[in-house]
């Protein structure tokens, strides 16, 4: 069987003037596994067609979702606000799918069992005690038949110890994967529901709480056939809800929508014509309700299967994982292991729709290809999705669609030019998964703090978005220090332009000739073409399939060149080219979700307004106070009005208390004729406590007032370090002199025993006036060499002896 990819067929050459107005882009396509020119189907090259797989709604979407959709935003975004395409970016919702189906029901039939029951009677506990034994005997066979929920602790850890311990499942040495990801999300599934059923009284929420994760699937095996398969309500009811949750997260991490959304519960009829129209073409069979694509029947033509990943055709694993947990598991039917479902014959308990057939639901690939086909026709330019869906999902999409459209594999045209597949997001090894249950929702990220929308974007620019991304520590300090580097950019560009406008109101709009230094040099030139250098590097990277790891270091190398130069030597207008540019950069790349046109710099960098009337005022007076005081002295009476220093403001107007307090504090100092140490003192109070505690930082500049900005996670991260090595340190000094303290005490207590008393032992018969042995145990004298080793441990206690006397009169003098 073949393993290579077949070849690929390029889009029809555009005419020359059509080519010359084409950025030189090429895009890594998974069809290909390499690098190709990018030219779209439409003649003009301008229009870019594009389908992405959307989510499957049953559930939240977790970071992992995050890591594809804003990926995929990314470089929606650069082809067209960057290269100026036309871009009709469509994208469906699975709203049926096995699930789907099973999630839907689940909840649907347990709340309806849950009604009938108001508290934990036997009834409830009995059948959440049968619900626990089905989930082991099922997913856990190692502890199945041997454990009840009181025992469930000893013998989970016997006989799955080495799973949580980080092994993996084999024993044989090899890295745990999503297997054991799997084997610890049953575990805790039975550990949570043994650990309610070991409560002698658990109240009903509490007990559902735990227990859920066993009773869905148990009551959902009793109940499934109850459910009417022409009410979908049961199941959109889940799919809507979640649906308008994915978009809400979508719109939180500033992603933009789809142009068109399709969603499979709206196209059941063309999905039955689709299907129609590929068993017409010959390349479809029918088997008990159901319809398989035939792959035998379509290569036979000339026709292709697999083109992105010929290598897992026979993969049964995948095979079966792309079929659904609901699909039949007899295959000997089948034509081809390779074929697959295009139309499911519904089971009870499953949504149905008429067809031809009888009835059915669709198979999970023909609803992309019937979707597809219908807004964007017969091919189109761009098709995405997660790396995981390359095979099977992807290579069925391709085939069945291309049978769809053709009478014979021979004469077909690939329905696709280009697939785009986003590498995954993984944790401790392991790719986030709803079915895994090892993920964090991005509601939960953003809730919590852990990331911000801008953050997360960032670390997913600097990694290449077809490779797998797994966020370490080493990540998230690499994506802080490019936004805190692009952040005091902003802010030092910001400054620049306040000035110029400042000079403008000076010199009535006249600003010619007017630079803010008076030093000469290179700069112009250095930084000027140090920023068109960057520009076509910038553009170099993207054209490189996206490259925007290489961007993102293209403008950091550019700020670091601009902060190179020496103070006052880089001319305002270069400075502001500069800040503009690396704006425009950035709200390509989707980082600045509030951007409003002519703005410099994203936002964020600014204080609350409601500050600003008091912080503004107080770092203007704080900067006059520090400057006095470092010249020697403080001459209140040339700082100006001291208008709040009687105010008393209530306890909800903390920026103006902050004011308040501090012209109270310069007002004291200066009455007490304090000196300049104190002042300096005061000021710093302000900075590192004050304004620290309401989220705003000064940032000292030699030769400039103070830049006020908002209190960064770095600097928390960079004060929570020092304060913890200072902390370190200080508990070092501590120890250290504890332990000092503590050998001191073991020797003064070596000198409790007198001298007189150190060798009255059964080692020795008699001894001399001082204590010291003349005699040994059998009443030989003892030899002067020994004698004498024995008189120097003697002189040894004799001083620690009078050391411990010392000391106990000194505990008695002081009563202790």
């Amino acid at each position: 069987m073949a393993t290579a990819q077949p070849r690929w067929q390029p889009p029809p050459e555009p005419s020359e003037s059509v080519r010359a107005r084409l950025p030189q882009l090429s895009v890594y396509n998974s069809l290909t596994r390499s690098k190709t020119p990018f030219v779209p189907l439409d003649a003009e090259g301008r229009k870019v067609g594009w389908y992405a797989c959307g989510p499957t709604v049953y559930d939240d979407s977790h970071l992992g979702h995050a890591r594809n959709y804003v990926s995929t935003d990314i470089i929606r975004r650069i082809l067209s606000d960057y290269f100026k395409f036309h871009v009709t970016f469509v994208m469906n919702i699975t709203d049926v799918d096995d699930k789907i189906i099973l999630a839907a029901r689940q909840q649907h039939l347990l709340s309806l069992w849950l009604a009938k029951h108001t508290s934990v009677d036997s009834e409830v506990r009995d059948a959440a005690t049968k619900a626990f034994r089905a989930h082991v005997e099922k997913n856990l066979p190692l502890v199945a038949g041997e454990s009840t929920p009181e025992a469930w602790n000893e013998h989970a850890d016997l006989a799955y110890g080495h799973v949580l311990n980080g092994q993996s499942a084999a024993k044989d040495g090899s890295p745990p994967g999503d297997a054991e990801a799997k084997i610890k999300m049953h575990l805790r599934t039975a550990g949570s529901a043994a650990e309610v059923l070991s409560l002698a009284a658990p109240s009903m929420p509490g007990f559902v709480a735990k227990a859920s994760g066993v009773l869905l699937p148990y009551i959902d095996a009793l109940e499934k056939h109850t459910v009417d398969s022409k009410d979908h309500d049961v199941f959109t009811k889940l799919t809507k809800r979640y649906e308008q949750r994915f978009f809400d997260d979508m719109a939180a991490l500033n992603v933009r929508s789809p142009d068109q959304v399709t969603r499979v519960t709206e196209y059941g009829p063309q999905i039955v014509d689709f299907v129609k129209q590929i068993e017409q073409n010959g390349f479809a069979y029918e088997n008990d309700g159901s319809v398989y694509y035939d792959t035998q029947s379509w290569e036979s033509t000339g026709g292709v299967y697999a083109r992105l990943e010929p290598w897992n055709r026979n993969d049964k694993e995948l095979q079966q994982d792309g079929e659904g947990s609901l699909s039949t598991k007899k295959t000997g039917f089948k034509r081809s292991g390779a074929d697959f479902a295009l139309w499911k014959a519904s089971k009870e308990g499953e949504p149905s729709w008429e067809s031809p057939w009888g009835e059915g639901r669709p198979g999970w690939h023909i609803e992309c290809s019937a979707m597809a086909s219908d807004v964007l026709g017969k091919q189109f330019d761009i098709h995405s999705g997660g790396i995981d869906l390359a095979f099977p999902h992807h290579d069925n999409e391709l085939a069945q669609s291309e049978a769809y459209w053709s009478k014979s594999g021979k004469d077909s045209k690939q329905w696709v030019n280009y697939f785009l597949h986003m590498g995954h997001l993984s944790i401790q090894g392991s790719k986030m998964s709803k079915s895994l249950k090892n993920f964090t929702t991005i509601r939960e990220a953003l809730a919590k703090g852990d990331w911000t929308p801008r953050g997360l974007r960032i670390v997913f620019l600097l990694g290449a978005w077809r490779d797998g991304l797994e966020i370490t520590g080493e990540v998230v300090k690499a994506g802080r220090a490019w936004e805190d580097k692009v952040d005091n950019l902003f802010l030092k560009v910001r400054d620049v332009q306040q000035r110029q406008e400042r000079l403008r109101n000076l010199t009535n709009g006249d600003t010619n000739g007017v630079h803010r230094g008076s030093i000469i040099d290179d700069s112009l030139g250095s930084v000027a073409d140090e920023l068109d250098t960057a520009k076509d590097k910038f553009r170099d990277a993207l054209c490189d399939s996206f490259d925007t790891p290489t961007a993102m270091r293209v403008i950091s190398d550019l700020i670091t060149h601009y902060n190179s130069q020496r103070p006052n030597t880089v001319p305002d207008t270069v400075a502001l080219d500069l800040g503009r540019w690396v704006t425009d950069m950035i709200v390509v790349f989707g980082l600045d979700a509030d951007y409003k046109p002519s703005q410099l710099g994203w936002s964020g960098l600014d204080i609350p307004d409601k500050a600003k009337p008091f912080v503004i005022p107080l770092s203007q007076l704080r900067d006059r106070v520090r400057e006095q005081a470092k010249s020697g002295a403080v001459d209140i009476t040339t700082l100006g009005k001291f208008d709040d220093k009687d105010t008393i403001y209530a306890s909800n107007q903390p920026y103006a208390n902050a004011y308040a307090d501090f012209q109270r504090k310069v007002v004291q100092l200066a009455d007490q004729h304090a000196p300049a140490k104190d002042f300096l003192a005061a000021c710093d109070y302000v900075r590192d406590k004050e304004l620290w505690d309401l989220a705003i930082y000064l940032e000292d500049r030699d030769g400039l007032p103070a830049l006020i900005r908002p209190l960064s996670q770095s600097h928390r991260d960079e004060r929570s370090s020092r304060d913890a090595a200072t902390a370190s340190k200080t508990a070092a000094k501590e120890q250290a002199k504890a332990d000092a303290e503590a050998t001191d005490r073991k020797k003064l207590e070596q000198g409790k025993v007198s001298p007189l008393e150190i060798f009255r032992t059964s080692e020795f018969s008699a001894w001399d006036a001082e204590g010291l042995p003349t005699h040994d145990a059998e009443g030989k004298e003892v030899a002067k060499s020994r004698g004498k080793k024995l008189r120097k441990e003697w002189e040894r206690q004799r001083k620690l002896h009078e050391a411990w006397v010392a000391a106990a009169g000194q505990r008695a003098d002081s009563g202790s």
